[in-house]
């Protein structure tokens, strides 16, 4: 019951664009969006990147913003995402980008979303930079992975998220696996019934290390994208022990939570990507990141208060 309060409390709040600026206003509550928020602009986001580089890791850009409901919103997020690669490009960053469905119009059908994507995964071919598909709630599943199954045929360089929490991703990942797509894995952070995913967490991370170790055995690069420092030693070892370099897959991370795990695996050799997101529709974004799993507002606090230096 006190889960159901807090994200109804947290969606209220997702609503009321003027409480950004009070957020921003109170010294507290200010480092909590910016410190998991590169910023509002792409200026501010490339000083993140860069300075992630000059650390050692690489980066993936999200550009913020709503689920749309109409093609002039959804041109307008895609001309931004084309704008984003163009300068990752011509500042030679280390970083690709990261791109939900639902803002490049999904929800318009699944030809219209892959029109309004050809000018972003265009520019991606033209420059040589990776265009990451995130997965976004179970009812999106299939078409995610048909546009991106379409886009492969094109030509095109994309691959997807998967979420280890489905029921359904063993399968997926098997198939991804066989094909030597590059998917990131994730745990998953939506709401979904038993029916659909799992509850269980030690399940959660049981098929996550699983689906990791399908991908190096194949040779896929997988995305490995976890602060759980005892889910990512599981994946180390699996490649240690069947002799998997270090350069054939990479740990992922979100811009500003476990900077000190960051900067551990990048001394010990290993490659490290930060999520960056960036965007005028960071409070939105982070209200509902909250909403979707209410327990995150205390992963964010121990992120804060809890890291170590």
């Amino acid at each position: 019951m006190l889960a159901s309060a807090l994200r109804a409390f947290f969606l209220w709040l997702s609503d009321r664009r003027w409480m950004a600026g009070i957020a921003l206003g109170t010294p507290f509550l200010r480092r909590m969006p910016l410190r998991f928020v590169a910023g509002t602009t792409l200026d501010e986001a490339v000083a993140a990147v860069r300075k992630l580089n000059t650390a050692g890791a690489s980066a993936t850009l999200d550009v913020l913003g709503e689920s749309v409901d109409g093609r002039v919103a959804a041109d307008r997020a895609a001309a931004a995402y084309v704008t984003a690669i163009e300068r990752i490009a011509s500042e030679g960053l280390d970083a690709n980008v990261s791109i939900k469905l639902t803002q490049m119009g999904l929800e318009l059908g699944v030809d219209e979303c892959i029109d309004v994507l050809n000018p972003v995964v265009a520019a991606g071919d033209r420059t040589g930079i990776f265009v990451r598909i995130d997965m976004e709630g179970s009812a999106t599943t299939d078409r995610t992975l048909e546009i991106v199954a379409r886009l492969r045929a094109a030509g095109h360089d994309v691959g997807p998220v998967v979420q280890s929490y489905l029921h359904r991703s063993p399968a997926d990942v098997e198939r991804l696996a066989n094909d030597g797509v590059r998917v990131r894995v994730c745990k998953g952070a939506y709401a979904e019934p038993p029916e659909i995913a799992h509850q269980d967490r030690v399940a959660i991370g049981d098929a996550f290390v699983s689906m990791c170790e399908e991908l190096l055995r194949a040779g896929a690069y997988p995305g490995v994208a976890t602060h759980d420092p005892d889910m990512i030693e599981r994946v180390a070892l699996f490649a240690r022990e069947h002799a998997i370099g270090a350069d054939a897959f990479e740990f992922q991370m979100l811009y500003g939570v476990r900077r000190d795990l960051q900067r551990q695996l990048l001394e010990k050799g290993y490659r490290v990507r930060v999520y960056v997101p960036y965007g005028t529709e960071w409070y939105p974004y982070f209200m509902r990141r909250l909403a979707e799993r209410p327990a995150n507002v205390l992963f964010v606090l121990r992120s804060i208060f809890g890291e170590r230096s």
